[in-house]
């Protein structure tokens, strides 16, 4: 029962800070609130038994995804002004009303199969014996993923400084 109420109402401040980023004017706040939906979507896959789901979402979207996007506002020059009233407003509303129409159909129509207990076995684990273990491990891919993106993150430095 408390899971249930924790789904439901992290469900309804996802959907309330999604809203708030397509809809807000300042730009550095609704990229807060894109941060506020990646963290309730991190209790969301909590509440649903997917402990690596989360702490991936926590990682990548939370750590990585938006600190990223937060950095790129605060150093844009021109990010004062706010989002300015496009021509496109009409056709992206309609474009993304079809996509709900399209996705609620989807939802709908969905033979779900539900599964009666939670796995008893924390899905991290399985996970983590899977891409770590012995020769059939990707240890290296994460060592050469790693340095890749420390090297991005210089070059994007070095091409941001000021002269």
């Amino acid at each position: 029962m408390g899971l249930d109420i924790a789904f439901w109402v992290l469900a309804v401040v996802s959907v309330g800070a999604a809203l708030a980023v397509v809809l807000m004017r300042d730009i550095f706040r609704a990229a807060l609130f894109l941060v506020l939906c990646f963290f309730t979507v991190a209790g969301i896959y909590i509440t649903l038994s997917a402990d690596f789901l989360a702490g991936a979402q926590v990682l990548i979207y939370v750590g990585a995804i938006g600190v990223l996007i937060i950095f790129a506002i605060m150093l844009t020059r021109e990010s004062r002004r706010g989002s300015p009233s496009g021509r496109l407003r009409l056709p992206a509303l309609l474009i993304g009303l079809l996509f709900l129409v399209t996705m609620v159909f989807v939802v709908v129509s969905t033979d779900w199969h539900v599964i009666a207990e939670l796995p008893t076995e924390p899905t991290t684990t399985a996970i983590a014996q899977a891409l770590f273990s012995g020769e059939d491990g990707f240890v290296l891919a994460f060592e050469i993923a790693a340095a890749l993106l420390l090297a991005a993150i210089i070059g994007a430095i070095v091409l941001v400084r000021e002269k």
